[in-house]
């Protein structure tokens, strides 16, 4: 995909989000508050395979683990066009900071408290995004973060897995209740990881 094309895709998705904040849609339940740049899109012009994005809503912690969907993310995909576009949604708690191991110092460019931030397009248009970004944490900042995330991520896994042995010899589609658990046991093993290479380098 072209670069001119995949920064399209994200000020789409920051126009889809301001306009639904601006003129909510009864029917979307879900509440994403933020939008934010990361990886690929973030670095020098080029063409990239997809855009990746953090999206933060206003959910707890708990309901919204790594690498799982929150309630009601896969109609707020259909309804804004998320899911037909070469574009990979990571969900993020509202409540706790959008970065960790992987979402790396990722760009804000929409929030429903300012609106779209057309200077942080423009630089990511130009393959300035090194400008935009937030910082880099100290590694104990991102030890504490990975720890948080690896205990929102386990319970998420017990949890998911209590459901699934409860759903499992009982009528009706299984498939819902295994990809939960399936999405929590990637997460839990991916921060797991990362925890692990951080503490082989500090």
């Amino acid at each position: 995909m072209k670069w001119t094309r995949a920064v399209h895709y994200l000020r789409d998705l920051a126009t889809t989000c301001a306009g639904l904040h601006e003129r909510p849609n009864p029917i979307i339940r879900l509440a994403v508050v933020r939008l934010w740049a990361v990886g690929e899109v973030l670095g020098p012009v080029r063409d990239v395979e997809r855009v990746t994005v953090a999206l933060e809503v206003d959910l707890p912690v708990d309901e919204v683990p790594w690498r799982c969907e929150p309630a009601g993310a896969e109609h707020w995909g259909n309804a804004t066009r998320l899911t037909r576009n070469p574009i990979t949604p990571l969900w993020r708690s509202a409540h706790a900071p959008v970065w960790n191991h992987h979402v790396d110092r990722p760009a804000l460019v929409w929030d429903r408290e300012v609106g779209v931030d057309e200077e942080v397009l423009s630089a990511l248009e130009e393959g300035r995004g090194d400008r935009v970004r937030l910082g880099t944490p100290p590694v104990e900042e991102l030890r504490e973060r990975l720890d948080a995330e690896l205990a929102v991520s386990l319970r998420a896994l017990r949890s998911r897995t209590l459901a699934y042995e409860d759903k499992r010899w009982k009528p009706g589609k299984l498939e819902p209740v295994a990809d939960d658990l399936w999405r929590a046991s990637e997460g839990y093993l991916d921060v797991l990881d990362a925890v692990t290479r951080l503490k082989s380098v500090t």
